[in-house]
């Protein structure tokens, strides 16, 4: 029987506190901007509070403009006291600002670094399972919104286990590597490459039908061939794959248990190879 794709429940989404983040950091740029706006109107309110107390007690002598003394003191202890009292306001609100922009930036890059070692496969340098539960529902909701092609490719090397157990592990993990290298070259643009686990992969082809998605597997095919005459191996490099379209309005589940079938019944040789 095929190996059903497995499913597992998808772990909360850091790609989606980083939005929030952002987000955040966002709102406290526009709270800079009100506490601009607060200190220009505090400005207006004590200028027109200023006149307010001035124009009445304004005295003309001999046309020159002069304030009666009893009311200097009054106006100059009450504008410092405003002036002072705003200008701490000012002052905490920007600190609790910066302080809090502060925290989110490191939060942010925090969160950046642990999404990335955490979406990562440390071996092949791929988008690792958890990646691809985080990457897939995306594809697939922009095809269902654009109406455009999806097609899904699964790969696996052919006699790995028995590669591994004959020449150790070191030599097939160094294998991964290079194939992992060789997808990486072949795979390009929008194409989105990801280790399942072991020695299997999964390739994502965004407005690629599976008419047009096998153009790449025959570069992969050529660049396989290629590897084997440079690396002279006492083992040969080769791979079993299946694609699968995704359909719009469809189950992606779906399509990756039968991109799974197909390869397992090219890999048995269930269905003609061509």
């Amino acid at each position: 029987m095929p190996k059903a794709t497995e499913e597992r429940a998808v772990p909360p989404s850091m790609v989606a506190r980083t939005e929030e983040i952002q987000q955040q950091i966002q709102q406290l740029s526009g709270r800079d901007l009100q506490l601009w706006s607060i200190g220009i109107l505090v400005i207006l309110v004590l200028t027109a509070g200023i006149l307010a107390v001035l124009l009445p007690n304004l005295v003309w002598t001999q046309r020159v403009l002069r304030i009666e003394q009893g009311y200097l003191p009054q106006l100059f202890f009450g504008l410092i006291s405003l002036i002072v009292l705003f200008n701490i306001y000012l002052l905490g609100q920007k600190l609790t600002l910066n302080a809090t922009r502060r925290a989110l930036i490191r939060e942010l890059v925090l969160n950046e670094r642990l999404e990335s070692l955490s979406l990562i496969d440390p071996l092949t340098q791929l988008l690792n399972r958890r990646a691809l539960n985080e990457m897939i529902p995306r594809e697939v909701a922009r095809a269902n919104r654009l109406g455009g092609n999806l097609t899904f490719m699964s790969i696996d090397i052919n006699g790995f286990r028995a590669i591994n157990s004959k020449f150790g592990g070191q030599e097939g993990d160094g294998l991964l590597v290079e194939f992992g290298k060789l997808l990486k070259m072949i795979f390009r643009g929008g194409d989105v490459v990801f280790r399942q686990g072991g020695d299997e992969f999964l390739i994502v082809m965004p407005d690629t039908s599976e008419e047009q998605a096998q153009f790449p597997v025959e570069r992969l095919q050529r660049a396989v061939e290629h590897w084997n005459l440079n690396n002279k191996k006492d083992y040969k490099l080769a791979f079993n794959w299946g694609l699968a379209p995704y359909v719009t309005g469809g189950d992606y589940a779906d399509v990756l248990r039968a991109v799974d079938r197909k390869m397992y019944q090219r890999k048995h040789n269930l269905v003609p190879v061509f």
